[in-house]
């Protein structure tokens, strides 16, 4: 399959951030073929037909007419809970006390594998839907077996790369290391849903069960990642001989200037999460101050129960609190930072974030003709400064159209959606009845 975007603004992220006058960008099984004026010339399989033209064999190609259109590497979440996409804006108010209580404490226990399972394909959806093309699923609702199968059915359903990151259920205590196993073991073959290990200590665990996930992680060849901030887990990890390139830490406000120099230098990675951080006043994001110290950096949503769930919002809270602090990051900064920089955070660089031939074709097309983005005057800090989830036209994941001409395609979202509420209004007066008759 060939698929040749034409006409369009191409925004490459790598080595850096800058656009490529007059150029297009083939695709060919999945991968970036060629980006370039000629692309179509220097794809493998020679000249292209139309798009709908009869015959077939290599020769035939998909054209994506991408005039007026800017073409940029698909975004990448480096941090959501995904399960919590049918608690939208329920937490909108609340403290992190009160999130911790009302969401984590009352309503996670109230889900069923199906809810899961409709929490998770909304998510993945809205995401898709927003043109992040990979997330870093941190997925705290393990409560059965039954809940792990139906949040891995969902992301493979949905279309969307992603990063299954089991996290054990509860506080950390009830460790299942059956259940890493066997969930890193179903997405241990070829596919777009990898696993990963979510861990709650230090912070949120005991310190035995860190050193027990990190040495199962290690084994398992997974990823780990953590929640923390204030002072003192960075240093902890250290002095356990924990600290590694496999560990990525989530938020990270208020770490010491040591706890930052320990991190960079065992070249573990970073995810911040802007909008939630300073909405519920965990500290002032560290974007700038963790990439000046050379730790690789990405931006997350983490949940939709109180701020928006893409990328476009994530990138100008952190580009706003950034300078705030006095910060010097740029539009080019932030949109690295979205793509071909959280992608190192996830350990795909060599796979997606850029347009570099031979990775795979994750990619966003935004349409520039709408109010609020024309006129156009330059294409990166158009799309970091004024571009939203409805100028979003068209994604492809691995080579796949999931979404055209701004509707999704790849999976049902009115289907998606009937789930989603009934979950939602299940999750909800199922909690209320648990609160109810505890009184």
């Amino acid at each position: 399959m060939r698929t040749l975007i034409t006409g369009g603004t191409v925004i490459d992220t790598e080595p850096a951030v800058r656009v490529l006058p007059g150029a297009d960008v083939l695709v060919e099984d999945g991968l970036i073929a060629a980006v370039g004026p000629d692309a179509a010339g220097r794809g493998k399989a020679g000249e292209p037909g139309r798009a709908g033209a009869a015959g077939s064999g290599a020769a035939d190609v998909e054209v994506v007419d991408a005039t007026g259109m800017i073409v940029l590497p698909g975004f990448v979440d480096t941090h959501r809970h995904l399960w919590q996409s049918v608690l939208r804006s329920l937490a909108a108010d609340m403290t992190l006390g009160d999130y911790l209580g009302v969401v984590l404490g009352r309503l996670g226990p109230a889900y069923r594998p199906e809810d899961v399972y409709a929490a998770n394909l909304w998510g993945a959806l809205e995401a898709l839907d927003a043109g992040i093309t990979a997330v870093h699923d941190w997925s705290h609702i393990q409560l059965t077996p039954e809940h792990t199968d139906a949040a891995i059915e969902a992301l493979r359903e949905s279309g969307i790369r992603a990063v299954f990151a089991y996290a054990h259920p509860g506080d950390g205590a009830a460790r299942r290391e059956d259940e890493v196993r066997r969930a890193a073991a179903l997405l241990g073959g070829p596919g777009l849903v990898t696993a990963g290990l979510a861990a709650s200590g230090p912070v949120y665990g005991s310190a035995e069960g860190a050193e027990a996930d990190w040495r199962l992680a290690r084994e398992l060849g997974l990823q780990i990642s953590l929640h923390a901030t204030g002072t003192g887990a960075v240093e902890r990890l250290h002095a356990a001989g924990l600290l590694g390139p496999d560990v990525m830490v989530v938020h990270g406000n208020g770490f010491t200037d040591e706890a930052v120099k320990l991190l960079a230098g065992s070249g573990g990675v970073a995810s911040v999460t802007p909008a939630v951080e300073m909405r519920m006043g965990f500290g002032d994001p560290e974007t700038g101050r963790f990439r000046a110290a050379g730790i690789p950096t990405g931006l997350g949503i983490d949940t939709v129960t109180n701020t928006p769930g893409d990328m476009f919002a994530a990138m100008r809270a952190a580009l706003a609190a950034d300078g705030l602090r006095g910060g010097t990051l740029t539009a080019a900064d932030l949109l690295g930072i979205a793509t071909i920089e959280g992608a190192a955070v996830l350990g795909m660089q060599d796979r997606i974030g850029s347009l570099r031939p031979g990775k795979q074709a994750d990619l966003v097309l935004l349409r520039t003709d709408r109010p609020g983005l024309a006129p156009v005057h330059d294409p990166i800090a158009t799309v970091v400064a004024s571009a939203g989830p409805a100028d979003v036209d068209t994604v492809l994941v691995a080579g796949r159209i999931v979404k055209r001409g701004g509707r999704l395609v790849h999976t049902d979202p009115s289907g998606a959606l009937t789930l989603a509420s009934g979950s939602a209004a299940h999750v909800v007066a199922a909690a209320e009845g648990r609160t109810a008759a505890a009184r």
